[in-house]
């Protein structure tokens, strides 16, 4: 080579070079080339397409090969890109199904909305439905207990008198603070047919209670129905919500005070003290009327009884006489005159064995009398112990007339009996 040859000095490979055009022209157009400019956009997109295919297994287009013309449309650049662009939307296709998977939590509900529609309610555990923007959830916590405080708020001294006054059926004014508490039954109608979920409990539970207070009596509501107004008050705000359709299961309603106006509180004190009296006083009549009412009634038992044995005694008394009266009415009727003498002389048996007199029959001649001493001694020995009983200790004059009376009572015995024994003697001699 000549030192006029425009190539002495280079090295044999940039006559190499120089006679493939080329792959000259491919040096020059890489990045690292010897061209000064900037780098060929479409080298680098081949660059990526081989780091695409060796990622997925494809072939990569060897630096040793034949490369077509890189400007005509069918040409690797448009080929290569073809193929990136199906592979990122097949990896965007997959990777937005997997956004579908969605997982609710125990005691949670899932309301799935398809294009804002109500579609279906998802139960707790891994779910899936169609990604966003078609298909869209909404968790619920359903196993919550709310609660709903209404006459009061976080402590019953904090009272809503609007909320809280009452009318009772009896026309009285009574302050009552209870609270509600609610689960959700229907996480659906819960997210739709409700703006505000609270304030429809709340409403729901003021309408209940004024319903039923007002259906009973102000004492009532104070103290011994306060658990029926409760239950009955919950069935009605219950009743309310399921007109409603709020998805909404009433599960308590606690009444926390119940009292009259603090305006008439004194007032009503002194009415609950007389009622106690009352109270009071009526146990204790009651309990005198316990005591006197069973004496009385065993009374009247015992004068019953007394009367009904004096009724069948003398009943029988009678019947008894006239029974006898009509033995001896047959005895008469067959000897008169015998019955007579005989009723008679038992008629005067009878009424001088009570008298101390003795008779004499002064037109019977016969002098023997009969009288009856013993019964004379008895009688006078008990007239004598009655009289000693009746003076018991006496003065000394007095014992003096006792005594000059028991000598004269002697001295008349003495003569009684004289003259007994004389009548004795003279009987003797004239029977004689």
């Amino acid at each position: 080579m000549s030192m006029n040859d425009p190539g002495w000095g280079r090295n044999s490979s940039e006559d190499k070079d120089a006679k493939n055009p080329r792959a000259q022209d491919d040096q020059n157009r890489r990045p690292g080339g010897n061209q000064d400019g900037p780098p060929d956009l479409d080298e680098l997109w081949r660059d990526f397409n081989n780091r695409l295919n060796r990622l997925f297994g494809g072939k990569r287009n060897g630096g040793n090969g034949p490369r077509p013309p890189s400007g005509g449309p069918s040409g690797p650049g448009l080929d290569g890109l073809g193929r990136g662009v199906g592979i990122a939307a097949v990896l965007g296709f997959f990777l937005w199904l997997a956004s579908g998977f969605f997982i609710v939590q125990e005691g949670n509900e899932a309301v799935v909305l398809q294009f804002g529609k109500y579609h279906h309610t998802a139960s707790p555990g891994f779910q899936w439905r169609l990604p966003y923007p078609i298909q869209q959830s909404i968790n619920v916590n359903s196993s919550t207990v709310r609660t709903v405080e209404i006459g009061y708020r976080n402590d019953v001294k904090n009272k809503i008198p609007r909320e809280s006054l009452m009318l009772t059926d009896d026309e009285n004014i009574i302050d009552i603070q209870f609270a509600v508490q609610y689960r959700i039954k229907d996480a659906a109608e819960y997210l739709f047919n409700n703006v505000d979920a609270d304030q429809a409990v709340k409403e729901a539970a003021e309408t209940g209670i004024r319903e039923v207070v007002g259906q009973n009596k102000m004492d009532y509501v104070l103290y011994e129905g306060r658990e029926q107004v409760a239950l009955k008050a919950a069935k009605v705000i219950q009743g309310i919500l399921d007109k409603y359709k709020a998805g909404i299961s009433v599960s308590n309603v606690t009444v926390q005070n119940v009292q009259p106006p603090e305006q008439v509180q004194a007032a009503f004190d002194d009415a609950v003290k007389a009622g106690q009296d009352r109270e009071r006083l009526k146990s204790e009549g009651q309990a005198y009327a316990n005591d006197v009412i069973p004496r009385a009634k065993g009374a009247a038992s015992r004068l019953m009884e007394e009367a009904e044995g004096y009724k069948a005694r003398v009943v029988a008394q009678a019947q008894g006489d006239a029974a006898r009266f009509n033995s001896i009415l047959a005895e008469y009727q067959q000897a008169p005159k015998v019955m007579r003498e005989r009723m008679y002389l038992e008629t005067m048996q009878q009424i001088f064995s009570n008298v101390s007199k003795v008779l004499v029959d002064s037109k019977n001649k016969s002098q023997l009398l009969y009288l009856p001493l013993d019964k004379l001694m008895q009688q006078v020995s008990g007239e004598n112990a009655s009289g000693k009983g009746s003076t018991g200790k006496a003065d000394k004059p007095a014992e003096g007339a006792a005594s000059s009376a028991d000598s004269g009572a002697k001295a008349g015995n003495t003569d009684s009996e004289a003259a007994y024994r004389n009548s004795l003697l003279n009987r003797d001699r004239g029977g004689r």
